[in-house]
């Protein structure tokens, strides 16, 4: 039983880490907005949630060890710069600045309230589980 609630908070918390980073990604992009050759970024979610949570499209190749005394590497940690992108630009800009806010404001938005649902995930999920312990 615990480790199906580890399971699923331990995913729940991977994509609020993640959404609290491309959050962070976005807002740092509208705040460039007007900085000349400025390039915007963003997040791959899906592939970075792959990595996160172990669930790599491409199988990770374990490494054969030919002594006893060899270290394990297993699965190497996913770098943080691995999923960023740089966006597209929809339209070019004299400045070389590739800040779209339209875009920019509509993803803020809809990561906000992925990020929120998140949240309210986690908190059912804590709450069900204290209910279940509490006997109620």
């Amino acid at each position: 039983m615990l480790n199906r609630l580890d399971s699923s908070l331990g995913f729940q918390s991977q994509a609020l880490l993640l959404r609290a980073e491309r959050q962070r990604l976005i807002a740092s992009n509208i705040a460039n907005a007007d900085t000349p050759g400025y390039q915007a970024r963003d997040l791959d979610f899906a592939a970075a949630l792959r990595q996160a949570t172990g669930r790599s499209a491409v199988p990770a190749v374990a490494m054969a060890g030919t002594s006893e005394r060899h270290l394990g590497i297993g699965r190497l940690p996913a770098t943080r710069e691995a999923s960023l992108l740089y966006a597209l630009p929809s339209q070019t800009n004299l400045d070389g600045n590739s800040v779209d806010m339209d875009r920019e404001r509509a993803s803020f938005a809809d990561n906000a309230v992925k990020y929120e649902a998140s949240l309210r995930f986690i908190n059912g999920s804590v709450r069900t589980m204290l209910d279940a312990i509490k006997g109620q």
